[in-house]
């Protein structure tokens, strides 16, 4: 009698709970209709793809139905779902990443829809199984799609390499040579036992209390049996090789006012053979305040000979240089025992900013050996009483590279200031600009310029140090240097001649500019050697964790101006892909000389730009930066002294990730022998990104932001951290395979490198872990080493 009694009740509160539910659900595709459908027409009265507003529609219809207990909801829904299926394959093919914003969230609504409105009437059962197996195969297939790690391209493999003898196991600059090949002979790490490596030893570098946040970039150098590094305050540290135990600090106690980002990205040694004593081993460190100092490299004290008690001022000869507004990021390469230094200059503030001079030190005495100043190429002295280095002229951040045979320092400069404005810029600011200029180490004259970007207003400035490599012609061997650029492509040039040695062409490029500016109708592309500059973009490959902030993505995208390479930058909003984070970077790449097999990584994210009008421009907002009194912006640039400041925004979602589809880094291998593409894979996993810089956990191989280099060894290993991800990687030099990772405590943000310690006979491999500000992964100061196991353990 009881379960007579409470039967109906309990199906009648069933029923209830049942229909509620369906309502909330209604209510939920209601929401997602009109987050569709709104946005969508806009998207459609822009141009672009009707989708949006017609599914949108078509989900409010099904909400309605659904509010009404209509199984016409249902089946609405479904055929939402079925079109937007077709749809996304249509726009991009089996790419999971691609199909994850387009299709899982009405996936995963759409199974409650069909669950809760499944009614056991006849053939309704299959009916409704078969839509909901359906939906569970969609999600599973796009889902498989995303964890595949993808194939790599994979060109004949180059014959393998036999090493003779073991070569030096020592790093004695940041790129191991003054080339910057960052490759190594060693090989007891092999791709057999890579997966075998253990910690070895951790050292605190120092993490600084106060003054300019920054990260650990510079790659530490081995001698005899001591490291050498810096932290991002460019304290210099001393360490034992076999156990990483600090042998002496040198602190230059560093004012980092002014400065945006405290980085240090190496430091310097000189042994000289004839002398004995003090500083016959010296150290050199630039710093963040513009000086340039010298420390015996076994005991960290000051060598007395250099300049004035151990240092000498880059000032000399600037003229007026407010606090930040120039300084070295890179440490000064060593070239027939001169010094040779660029110096960062801070980007869109003013016509009149500080010099990009080059100048080149005595490594002993620290004096002037001479300066090659653009503006005045006849004098290579210090400026005359009362005068100063040109102002304005491009400059060189990144490090320099160096041949030692041919006496010549090869200088990446960068963009005269400010960046995107050309009206301003003299014949010699149009001529060097984004341009690599050899010069004799001797007497610091020109012998050849060669200008990877023709009048600079998208701050493209060569990035890195050109890598030297004996490249293949059909001629035979020439010496030849490779020079990375944030465009993704590949200059290679004859370092006696600065001639490309592939086929290089001019090909004409969107014009129309603004009032006042110049572009040139054509740029150089080195179609002789494969790119990495990504797909072009399309409002298709416009992407989003969700459809809504991918909609919004597209919305953006119709709203800007794109066409392709070189799209000006104007008054109404442009899109600048790649943008200034590269294609390449400051950590350049790394090339087997033996196998002559190039390693690059490269990143893809665009910038959303636009010129404002000066009397448009709000001098509060858009005014010079100043210590104490106005801070510096990353995004609003206002190039006072020009008819136009600029605003540069990363090309992100409201959630802040990036607008263009995945992968927003990749590592690849050229074979300089066929100059073919080896391979090519995304870099990193979303396991420490996500919206709003939040780390998602997800460990799903995506590519996510890079800043960081790579290590080549003899054995046929590429190492790699760099990503937003904390994670060293090795990597099969021949086919791309991840052989091996290990978690960092925090971003590795170095090229990292290797050497053997001659106290054990080990190889160790070395990388700084330190996170980076801008990818809020982690803040350490340390020094990572890893090695195999020790024989018998």
């Amino acid at each position: 009698m009881a379960d007579r009694e409470t039967g109906p009740t309990a199906k009648s509160a069933g029923s209830s709970v049942r229909t509620w539910l369906e309502r909330l659900l209604a209510v939920i595709v209601l929401l997602v209709g009109l987050g569709m459908a709104i946005p969508g027409a806009w998207l459609l009265i822009l141009g672009g793809s009707p989708y949006y507003l017609v599914a949108g529609i078509l989900l409010v219809a099904s909400a309605l139905y659904l509010w009404r207990g209509r199984s016409l909801g249902a089946w609405l829904y479904l055929a939402v779902l079925v079109g937007t299926l077709v749809w996304a394959l249509w726009e991009s093919g089996l790419d999971g990443w691609a199909l994850l914003p387009r299709l899982a969230l009405l996936a995963a609504i759409g199974l409650p829809v069909l669950v809760l409105r499944w009614r056991p009437r006849s053939g309704a059962v299959a009916r409704q199984g078969a839509a909901t197996a359906a939906i569970l195969c969609l999600m599973v297939g796009a889902g498989l799609l995303i964890l595949w790690p993808g194939s790599a391209i994979t060109a004949p493999q180059p014959a393998a390499v036999t090493a003779a003898s073991l070569a030096d196991g020592e790093w004695p600059n940041i790129g191991r040579t003054i080339g910057a090949d960052r490759f190594s002979p060693l090989d007891q790490i092999t791709p057999t036992n890579v997966a075998r490596l253990e910690i070895a030893w951790t050292a605190h570098l120092g993490q600084p209390t106060a003054g300019a946040a920054g990260t650990i970039e510079g790659t530490p150098l081995m001698v005899g049996d001591t490291l050498y590094a810096c932290n991002m305050h460019n304290v210099v540290l001393a360490l034992d090789a076999e156990t990483g135990a600090v042998r002496w600090r040198f602190d230059p106690q560093v004012d980092t006012s002014g400065v945006a980002l405290a980085v240090c990205r190496g430091v310097t040694y000189h042994r000289d053979a004839a002398a004995t004593g003090l500083c016959a081993a010296r150290i050199i460190v630039a710093t963040l305040d513009a000086r340039m100092i010298a420390v015996d490299a076994a005991s960290g004290q000051r060598c007395p000979g250099f300049g004035n008690n151990g240092e000498i001022s880059l000032l000399e000869g600037m003229g007026e240089v407010p606090k930040g507004y120039y300084y070295p990021t890179s440490p000064p390469t060593l070239v027939r025992n001169r010094l040779i230094i660029g110096g960062r200059v801070v980007d869109g503030q003013t016509v009149n900013e500080p010099s990009g001079v080059i100048r080149a030190y005595d490594v002993v005495t620290g004096r002037l050996a001479w300066a090659w100043d653009m503006g005045h190429p006849d004098r290579t002295g210090l400026p005359p009483e009362g005068q100063t280095y040109t102002r304005g002229t491009p400059n060189a951040w990144p490090p320099i590279s160096g041949d030692d045979r041919l006496g010549l320092a090869f200088v990446p400069l960068g963009n005269p200031t400010p960046d995107y404005v050309m009206s301003h810029r003299t014949p010699e600011m149009r001529t060097y600009g984004s341009a690599l200029v050899a010069l004799d180490v001797e007497t610091g004259r020109e012998r050849w310029h060669y200008q990877t970007t023709h009048l600079d207003v998208w701050d493209y400035d060569l990035p890195a140090s050109p890598s030297l490599v004996d490249f293949p012609t059909p001629g035979g061997l020439r010496p030849a240097l490779i020079q990375p650029t944030k465009r993704g492509q590949f200059f290679v040039l004859d370092r006696e001649t600065g001639r490309p040695l592939v086929e290089t062409v001019e090909r004409p490029v969107p014009q129309g500019a603004v009032p006042g500016e110049t572009l040139s109708p054509t740029q150089p592309y080195p179609v002789g050697m494969p790119s990495l500059a990504g797909d072009t973009l399309t409002e298709a490959r416009m992407w989003g964790i969700t459809p809504f902030d991918q909609l919004w993505c597209r919305i953006r995208f119709r709203e800007a101006r794109y066409d392709g390479d070189f799209t000006p930058v104007g008054t109404e909003p442009s899109i600048v892909s790649p943008g200034y984070f590269g294609g390449s970077n400051w950590y350049g790449i790394s090339i087997d000389p033996e196998r002559r097999i190039l390693v690059a990584n490269v990143m893809h994210l665009p910038m959303y730009n636009r010129l404002i009008p000066r009397a448009e421009a709000d001098p509060s907002v858009f005014r010079p930066f100043q210590v104490g009194v106005h801070p510096i912006s990353g995004e609003n640039w206002p190039q006072v002294g020009t008819p136009y400041a600029v605003q540069t925004l990363p090309f992100t979602s409201p959630l802040g990730m990036p607008c263009n589809q995945p992968p927003y880094a990749e590592i690849a291998a050229i074979d300089l022998n066929t100059r073919q593409l080896l391979w090519r894979r995304p870099l990193g996993s979303a396991r420490d990104t996500g919206p709003f810089n939040v780390a998602s956990g997800l460990p799903l191989t995506v590519g996510v932001p890079a800043l960081g280099g790579t290590l080549v060894t003899r054995s046929g290993l590429v190492f790699i951290a760099a990503t937003q991800e904390r994670a060293l990687r090795a990597f099969d030099l021949r086919t791309g395979q991840l052989l091996w990772q290990d978690r960092l405590p925090a971003g590795g943000h170095a090229n990292p490198m290797t050497y053997r310690s001659p106290r054990s006979g080990r190889q160790f491999v070395i990388i700084p872990a330190s996170g980076h500000p801008r990818f809020a992964n982690g803040r350490a100061d340390l020094l990572v080493a890893y090695a195999l196991p020790r024989t018998g353990s």
